[in-house]
């Protein structure tokens, strides 16, 4: 039997990447279900060529132009955010993978685990908004969540067959376009240039957070709802050849790492693969060309989204839930080239002592946060 796979956002750097993985293993998978929030062109493009049984775009404006372009084939077209969440129940579904950016992840993300569905998780700031409900969800109904970022999928192998307890958690950051620059170099960066990233091909946001390193921040806040450790029990590194995607230390000081070249295709194979390994024609890493491996401590107050992160996951409550909000308006609006490179993080900062602090949040605390905190932002970047 084929799994049955669910691709919620289809048209970004991950979504195209994973139907390349299922493209090369035809007798494996198949897709179910594909979701786009604005790429209509795209998505069209994609279910011509995928035949999915369900398609969705997110922005109902671009519905017409979707259902129109498909009518000649035998699937059924929906709009709007709430048909995603709809789509990440439906029955014949396998694995759903949530290449979603930011927070609008999170609501498909639940619906999907209470249906009992396994994750491949690619949308880090579901955890990182609510790790708790996640968890709790996926303890509840039984479902597996099975990490496609680089870092967590190196984590999740080096764990394979241990049973022995974690000592530390090492996560691997190239340190970005801007590793070992000054303040100073910082303040006239451009939108151009903070998109060029050294080793990965990524979407504008994630390529963005990499520079200020919030993603790095992000994924610390993730592995320790993945993985069930503390905050004191996860270190980020900065290694820029990329080529060692995290590692894992043991309580007798050995430590395991998870290697290749930079290639995302790995992770999301072994998550739709998972437990097996699939053959696969992708480059190999040729030690003989490696010149060096390098690591180095991350500079906290060059870049100080890192440090805001954990921060956040030591206070715990709605603190991760307002720095994922903040973040993502003040790189929205970096983008837009209203607000500089190093403002992000002044914004971030200051949000950050503005939103009421909530210990233990409900779903419709993290809700009222996420509005709250996208509207104290923006005011900040207006004022």
């Amino acid at each position: 039997m084929k799994k049955q796979i669910a691709i919620l956002g289809s048209t970004g750097s991950i979504g195209t990447q994973a139907l390349e993985v299922i493209e090369e293993n035809p007798d494996l998978f198949e897709v179910y279900a594909l979701t786009a929030n604005n790429n209509d062109k795209l998505l069209v493009e994609q279910a011509r060529k995928f035949h999915p049984e369900i398609v969705v775009i997110a922005n109902k404006e671009k519905y017409a132009y979707v259902k129109e372009a498909l009518e000649d084939l035998p699937m059924k077209v929906f709009s709007g955010s709430e048909s995603i969440s709809d789509v990440a129940e439906m029955g014949p579904i396998d694995i759903v993978l949530t290449a979603m950016v930011g927070y609008s992840g999170l609501q498909p993300t639940i619906h999907a685990l209470k249906a009992g569905k396994t994750i491949a998780l690619a949308n880090k700031e579901t955890l990182v908004v609510a790790g708790e409900i996640i968890c709790d969800l996926a303890q509840k109904h039984r479902c597996a969540i099975l990490p496609v970022d680089s870092e967590h999928s190196a984590v999740f192998q080096c764990l394979a067959g241990e049973t022995s307890p974690i000592e530390k958690i090492i996560l691997t950051a190239s340190g970005g376009p801007f590793r070992g620059k000054s303040r100073d170099f910082l303040k006239n960066v451009t939108r151009a240039e903070a998109l060029k990233h050294p080793n990965w091909s990524m979407g504008a946001k994630i390529t963005i957070d990499s520079a200020t390193m919030m993603n790095k921040g992000f994924e610390v806040i993730e592995a320790k709802w993945l993985f069930g450790v503390k905050p004191e029990q996860i270190e980020a590194i900065v290694h820029p050849q990329s080529l060692i995607h995290s590692m894992v230390q043991f309580e007798d000081g050995s430590i395991k790492a998870q290697m290749g070249l930079p290639d995302m295709k790995l992770p999301i194979q072994y998550a739709f693969g998972y437990p097996y390994r699939l053959k696969n024609n992708y480059p190999r890493l040729d030690f003989s060309t490696c010149k060096e491996m390098t690591f180095e401590k991350p500079d906290l107050e060059v870049f100080r989204n890192l440090a805001f992160a954990y921060d956040a996951m030591k206070k715990g409550g709605n603190a991760p839930c307002i720095l994922n909000a903040a973040n993502e308006i003040v790189v929205d609006a970096f983008l837009k080239e209203r607000i500089g490179f190093l403002e992000m993080s002044d914004i971030i900062e200051q949000t950050m002592n503005r939103v009421a602090f909530i210990a233990k949040p409900t779903y419709e605390d993290y809700v009222a946060t996420d509005r709250e905190t996208r509207n104290v932002t923006l005011s900040i970047i207006k004022g």
